[in-house]
């Protein structure tokens, strides 16, 4: 009787440990869900990274329905459809990530910068944060429509004032791209929405064969409409100059490339300009990838962003 008595005194302390330790890993588990009405509670996964998602905007007159039309589907209306897939997957990454977990960016960039108040207002109402403490699913949620209705308006906007005066892409990577689009120990990603050719009045530099810019006029002086135009370019040293160096922590995705059909080479001619530029400055993963409707390119956005 007295060794049952002394087995049972070991034996509760033990079981009230770990009852005690069960209790204390569901409610920390609760406490890191944040479980609530208001709270992103489902389809909780594995830890998953921060994203800083920095989408770059050329307001060419590559997007003028008169110069440039489309039956099928507008060029400016591609851009729009690419946007909200960019924003469905940032959204559908922020609704898997734990709610304590979540340290997430968003933001779009128009270079030059508009002058129109009204026009930088809405851009800045594109810069998102979510963190534990504001990322609610009403708010996760009304990202792709805050993004989707602002980006039309930009691009009405810029047909209707009929004044392109080019991207300046190239200038954007110089003095801004580690800045605005680059943060330490995230996965940073940069989507270039641009018909491949860069182009702004105010940075025209060019260094023996390499330039800051590329257009149509520039391909044909170039002699690169041939068969041999891949090796013209490698023995004249044709390409963009490097901007900046030091971008190995960037995933740039170039979306809308829109050549000159003219040249049945240039759609080729005009990606090696890109990927021997990236590659030149650092980046390590990069996609490039033509006009497509937006619904063939969905997968693609996805597979970049989350994967």
């Amino acid at each position: 009787m007295i060794k049952k008595i002394f087995l049972i005194s070991l034996i509760f302390p033990v079981m009230l440990s770990c009852k005690e330790d069960n209790s204390k890993e569901i409610s920390d588990e609760m406490a890191e869900v944040e479980v609530s009405n208001e709270s992103v509670t489902h389809n909780i996964s594995a830890d998953r990274p921060d994203l800083n998602i920095s989408i770059l905007m050329d307001l060419s007159d590559r997007i003028d329905p008169k110069l440039h039309p489309n039956s099928t589907m507008e060029y400016y209306q591609r851009d729009v459809g690419y946007i909200k897939s960019i924003v469905d997957n940032f959204e559908n990454h922020l609704r898997n990530k734990r709610s304590i977990k979540m340290n997430d960016f968003i933001q779009l960039y128009i270079d030059p910068e508009p002058s129109d108040k009204e026009l930088n207002s809405k851009l800045n109402e594109l810069k998102l944060e979510f963190d534990r403490h504001n990322a609610t699913k009403d708010y996760i949620l009304s990202a792709s429509d805050l993004y989707g209705s602002i980006s039309n308006d930009i691009y009405l906007k810029a047909i209707e004032d009929d004044n392109y005066v080019g991207s300046d892409i190239w200038r954007f990577f110089k003095g801004k791209v580690h800045d605005y689009c680059i943060k330490p120990d995230f996965k940073n990603v940069l989507v270039i929405l641009t018909d491949g050719y860069i182009y702004h009045e105010d940075t025209k530099i060019k260094d023996g064969n390499l330039s800051t810019y590329l257009t149509p006029k520039v391909v044909n002086a170039s002699k690169l409409n041939t068969i041999k135009w891949k090796e013209i370019m490698e023995k004249e040293h044709y390409g963009y100059i490097p901007a900046t160096d030091g971008l190995q922590n960037l995933n740039v995705l170039v979306l809308g490339i829109n050549a000159n059909k003219q040249n049945p080479f240039e759609e080729d001619i005009v990606k090696k300009y890109w990927s021997d530029w990236l590659g030149s400055m650092g980046v390590e993963n990069y996609e490039i990838k033509t006009a497509e409707l937006p619904s063939n390119m969905e997968s693609i956005i996805e597979k970049f962003i989350l994967n």
